[in-house]
């Protein structure tokens, strides 16, 4: 294991990353081989010729800052994946804990307890609007199931889609979640057989 902490957090960010990152990285090393061994060669020959070793110290000179470059892609990417991962996480404890439904008061209070993220508002705003909807939609889901639940113990014997139609009419405020209705209902129908 490398004893540079530079080259291991390098190494834990190469491996994090994704496929076509990890897949840019290698050509600027294969040229770079190939440029040091036509470098070489074009140093040891009888009669070195100066402006082939001239062209290839530039082009391997511009292989290390490309290779410079990418490594640096990575580690943004890197970076960035981390910031979003810890603020989701933070943010979705937040609004499990705030219980307030009104993201613009969410935002303004989580930026109070986190000052340091101050500056990425309109992100908070994006995380917050999309975990709220799935909080709405897992509870939606939750209460479909428990009205779901005693209607199908009484009409197991019917078709799919007859349970269906009787469950909505019984329930009109779930008509407009027939869709997650039929999918909790075929759920039920594999696991009663």
């Amino acid at each position: 294991m490398p004893r540079s902490g530079r080259l291991r957090n390098f190494i834990r960010e190469y491996k994090e990353s994704p496929r076509f990152e990890k897949l840019s990285f290698i050509p600027p090393f294969l040229i770079l081989i190939v440029e040091g061994v036509l470098l070489v060669h074009a140093l040891t020959i009888d009669v070195p010729n100066i402006m082939v070793v001239e062209l290839t110290t530039i082009l391997l000179i511009i292989s290390v800052v490309e290779i410079l470059f990418v490594g640096e892609e990575i580690h943004e990417h890197y970076l960035r994946t981390n910031f979003d991962r810890v603020l989701t996480i933070r943010l979705e404890d937040f609004i499990i804990k705030s219980k307030k439904k009104n993201v613009k008061l969410l935002v303004e209070e989580f930026i109070e307890i986190y000052p340091s993220y101050h500056n990425h508002r309109a992100e908070i705003y994006h995380i917050a609007c999309q975990i709220m909807q799935t909080h709405k939609e897992e509870a939606i889901e939750k209460t479909i199931e428990d009205a779901l639940k005693p209607f199908f113990k009484r009409n197991k014997k019917k078709t799919v889609d007859e349970i269906l139609e009787g469950f909505t009419k019984k329930y009109p405020k779930y008509k407009k979640y027939s869709a997650e209705a039929y999918q909790k209902i075929c759920q039920l129908k594999e696991h009663s057989k």
